[in-house]
């Protein structure tokens, strides 16, 4: 083991926070190129990029519960982590590799369908990113103690990734999206690649007797344990076959009924209380109640990732799609720079006094109060600008310590699993924005309605926060 490791010191936090670095990198060219290269390349519609979209989340669901469980098993390359890191990375650089050559593709295959090919791509891509992140981020909790140690590993993990992050979203707004793209590539193999070689993972994890029962592989026991997630899956489940199907309609029935589901079974979760002797069922307890109140904070951020291009364009009229993709970078580089910023400056410091779970409910509510504002003042350039960054504080808290909470919520030898439960909080809500927010985005006369939806999304993560216990 390296010296560096055994002090956990800074250089060592830094390396390790690399390979999500890669796939956070490679996260953040989606984001920023995404629905531009999909609008003025191939001059898809407003649902047909929701569909494309709802590919990445599609594949979280199956590729981080799936790849997060055998991550805990396998042993492989001196390593637990380690073999999906490396090919969840190379993997993500040639799609990486192929986003901007979607048509080429197409017309080498002989299909007709540009659709269909991006989303193979993106999906390919998604992923990818899935194969490597889970085990990137459950890496961290593997080689540093609980407590303190661990908070600075996962706040140093969305600094060094946030930097990264807003280095992409520089490139692309100063040189634009092709150049990122390309730079891309490069950089996820690379990081991808050398950094887990000199990373010495513990080759058995302690594993507390009592917790082994809370962590489950079958189909039910994933069920039982995301149960406040059921109604979004439910929709999600809904929507999906109509969209395969191509069935259109005009009623919001089951929106109703999936959204009513869902605040009656995340109001159980929140009510829920830890009296059992049951050590396990207690964790499950806390698990159910952290998925319950992230889920609502992708609904409003991935709304923004998925619609802020579609915005732009819709209220800047005679300015370029070059421009437009421009400003749209520049605008997820704030965000990304005060990401990058706070975790290790800001939040690590108020975790200590005031813990983890007061510390990220009050950044979601400063979030809440920048898309209100958003919705007033948004339409300028500098407006946009200056309310990003404000955006920007509940970003720089929803992708650092949600991780150290909801590792004390999971048995240490099956953190894989649970990492990749509790991303379906991500990918299951992602889903909803793609398949229904899409479409009420597309029918609504007024785009501002992102706003709306963004920011009532983050007041009830925040409001649900407030009955996380913090152990």
């Amino acid at each position: 083991m390296l010296k560096m490791q055994q002090n956990l010191s800074k250089t060592f936090l830094a390396m390790l926070a690399l390979p999500a670095t890669a796939l956070g990198f490679a996260l953040s060219v989606q984001i920023s190129a995404l629905t531009w290269i999909l609008t003025t390349q191939y001059g898809l519609a407003i649902h047909d990029i929701g569909l494309v979209w709802a590919a990445g989340p599609i594949a979280g669901i199956f590729g981080q519960v799936i790849i997060g469980a055998l991550s805990d098993r396998v042993w492989l390359w001196n390593g637990r982590r380690r073999p999906f890191m490396l090919i969840g990375g190379t993997i993500a650089a040639l799609m990486l590799l192929a986003l901007p050559n979607i048509d080429v593709i197409s017309s080498a295959m002989g299909f007709e369908s540009i659709v269909g090919v991006a989303l193979v791509v993106v999906l390919s891509l998604d992923f990818a990113i899935n194969v490597g992140f889970n085990p990137t981020r459950s890496i961290i909790a593997d080689v540093t103690p609980e407590g303190v140690d661990r908070t600075r590993g996962y706040t140093w993990m969305q600094t060094v990734s946030g930097t990264f992050g807003v280095g992409a979203y520089a490139i692309g707004a100063i040189w634009g999206n092709y150049v990122l793209i390309y730079v891309s590539v490069i950089l996820v193999l690379l990081f991808s690649i050398i950094p887990p070689l000199f990373i010495e993972e513990p080759r058995t994890l302690e594993s507390p007797e009592e917790a082994q029962s809370a962590g489950r592989t079958s189909l039910p026991g994933v069920l039982n344990n995301i149960q406040p997630l059921w109604g979004f899956l439910a929709y999600d489940i809904y929507a999906m076959s109509l969209r395969i199907a191509g069935v259109e309609h005009d009623h919001w029935y089951a929106e109703i009924l999936c959204g009513i589901l869902t605040i009656v079974l995340v109001v159980k979760a929140l009510l829920a209380r830890e009296q059992s002797s049951d050590a396990a069922a207690n964790h499950l307890v806390g698990f159910r109640q952290v998925l319950a109140a992230h889920s609502f904070s992708w609904i409003g951020i991935h709304t923004t990732f998925v619609f802020l291009f579609v915005y732009l364009n819709s209220i800047m009229s005679g300015v370029d799609d070059i421009q437009i993709g421009k400003i749209t970078s520049m605008a997820f580089l704030i965000l990304n720079a005060v990401g990058a910023a706070l975790p290790v400056l800001v939040l690590e410091p108020m975790t200590e006094k005031i813990g983890r779970v007061r510390t990220h409910t009050a950044c979601l509510a400063i979030m809440a109060a920048g898309y209100v504002a958003l919705y007033f003042f948004g339409a300028t350039t500098m407006g946009l600008y200056v309310l990003m960054a404000v955006v920007g504080v509940g970003w720089a808290s929803i992708i650092s310590l949600p991780f150290a909470i909801i590792s004390q919520k999971a048995d240490k030898a099956e953190m894989g699993l649970f990492m990749g439960l509790f991303n379906l909080s991500v990918v299951l809500p992602q889903l909803v924005v793609s398949l229904g927010i899409s479409l009420a985005a597309s029918r609504a006369d007024d785009l501002r309605i992102i706003f709306v939806i963004s920011a009532i999304a983050l007041t009830l993560s925040a409001l649900s926060w407030t009955r996380v216990r913090e152990d």
